[in-house]
């Protein structure tokens, strides 16, 4: 699937996205899904500093976890955590390009302003926090747009599920483009509200998101669609998320959102240097 030249302004950087790059997980939480992404005071730079020398070219911090059957934590608690770890990071890595990983308007507001953010991640499409789009209009970063009917671990049902999620997301991707955002970063939101087979029906259709001519994140790294057919859990499920990144790469992806940066860096590797070969007959 071939891919458009994007780049995305992070910070007053311009970022290509050309060549498909890495978004490392870090969560400073005590219950995400997986416990290899979550880090204290003490792991959380040695940790980023390890995504960064295998290549991540972003760092997805998050402080409420959207896991399935997880209870969020207050805004004030959200803040709290993240303040802390960014004040670490703002000085460890001045030049690294961070997200945040939150659907809250106030959390995006003050996480931009006072620290190295560059690009707000939100899982909920700005759906669960009404000043969210007016938010993201007045900041103006790169923003990553998923799309979720319910949360993590809902089934709802939908009358026909591909169309419906295209349709949902070039809905509000021309809002936020008509409100002026520049960069809208699409994720079709693989795990939030859809079933396993729809999860797998997404990732097969994946290709048809290049007709909304935007950037798309994969994220599947460690996820139930990988754990429940493989019978495994979160800590054995790195094989098979890097099968699946690959198959996203060769369907147009621009950007994976892995807790394992550097077998995602190396999927990326094979499939650019698949595309540059001519088949020789």
């Amino acid at each position: 699937m071939p891919k458009l030249p994007f780049t995305i302004n992070a910070g007053g950087r311009l970022l290509s996205l050309e060549r498909p790059v890495v978004m490392g997980i870090v969560n400073v939480t005590p219950d995400s899904f997986y416990g290899g992404s979550r880090v204290g005071d003490d792991e959380l730079l040695s940790r980023c500093a390890a995504m960064i020398e295998q290549g991540a070219a972003i760092i997805d911090v998050g402080a409420c976890s959207t896991r399935p059957s997880g209870d969020f934590v207050s805004c004030d608690e959200e803040l709290e955590r993240l303040h802390r770890a960014f004040e670490l990071l703002d000085k460890a890595f001045p030049d690294a390009i961070f997200s945040v990983d939150t659907f809250r308007a106030r959390v995006a507001r003050e996480c931009v302003a006072h620290h190295n953010v560059a690009i707000i991640n939100d899982v909920s499409g700005y759906d669960w926090d009404k000043d969210m789009f007016d938010t993201v209009c007045q900041l103006n970063v790169p923003y990553i747009l998923t799309h979720t009917k319910g949360v993590a671990g809902d089934e709802p049902e939908y009358a026909n599920f591909i169309p419906e999620v295209v349709e949902q997301l070039a809905r509000k991707l021309w809002a936020l483009r008509q409100a002026g955002v520049n960069d809208v970063i699409v994720d079709a939101g693989f795990g939030f509200g859809k079933s396993l087979e729809q999860n797998y029906a997404l990732m097969a259709a994946l290709g048809e998101f290049s007709l909304l001519e935007a950037p798309m994140l994969v994220g599947v790294s460690r996820k139930s669609m990988i754990t429940k057919v493989l019978s495994v859990a979160p800590a054995d499920a790195l094989n098979g998320t890097t099968v699946l990144n690959t198959i996203a790469l060769m369907q147009g992806a621009n950007i994976l959102r892995v807790h394992d940066v550097a077998a995602a860096v190396e999927a990326v590797a094979i499939v650019e240097k698949l595309r540059e070969c001519t088949p020789v007959f």
